[in-house]
């Protein structure tokens, strides 16, 4: 998997113009996000989070691949669609995972590094497969990632300097480096589920 490759069809799909329509647009909806697990995290801490974390991390998965896949526009409601698809098992996957990630980082910080990688892709494979619970999202990403958490880890690092200078722009550049970050992730669970085919 070329991650030189994967980040120009990244930039490509963003319309390789980070003050462009289609940039902007996905910029919005990780703000969105942002504001409202940070609400939720704010009100009732436990429980508001719960319920919103992992129906939004669907919508947002759902948005990426949607993006990735077609040239249409960016539906900003859509990144609420966990809350309409399956909504109890998005919340056990979202909450369960981050358990799971907690528990084995308490062993070490290198088995929860290991567990964040490996359950990274559960919300592509909800989007794609509706019908799966919980566990068989969490066992699918450990399947497909089984020998590439190293690359998923090395294209996470080579981010590190986008990060880097939009923190120097007050923190408020590190928003435009995200739709770029996980518009590649996107493409590279495609590349990944691509290459099970």
């Amino acid at each position: 998997m070329n991650r030189i490759e994967i980040k120009e069809k990244a930039k490509a799909i963003l319309g390789n113009n980070i003050f462009g329509n289609t940039w902007l647009m996905m910029l919005l909806v990780f703000l969105i996000y942002t504001v409202i697990i940070g609400a939720a995290s704010n009100i009732v801490p436990p429980v508001a989070t719960m319920l919103v974390t992992g129906p939004l991390m669907f919508g947002v998965s759902y948005v990426l691949l949607n993006k990735v896949r077609t040239e249409e526009s960016i539906d900003i409601g859509n990144l609420f669609k966990g809350f309409n698809n399956d909504f109890g098992q998005n919340i056990l996957l979202g909450f369960l995972m981050s358990l799971f990630i907690a528990l084995w980082s308490l062993l070490f910080v290198i088995p929860g590094i290991v567990k964040t990688y490996a359950y990274s892709m559960a919300f592509y494979i909800k989007n794609d497969h509706p019908e799966y619970n919980w566990k068989q999202c969490l066992q699918e990403s450990m399947r497909i990632t089984d020998g590439h958490k190293m690359d998923l880890f090395v294209l996470d690092l080579s981010f590190i300097g986008w990060y880097i200078v939009g923190g120097l722009c007050l923190g408020i550049g590190t928003l435009w480096v995200m739709p770029y970050h996980q518009t590649a992730k996107a493409l590279y669970y495609e590349e990944l589920k691509n290459a099970q085919i």
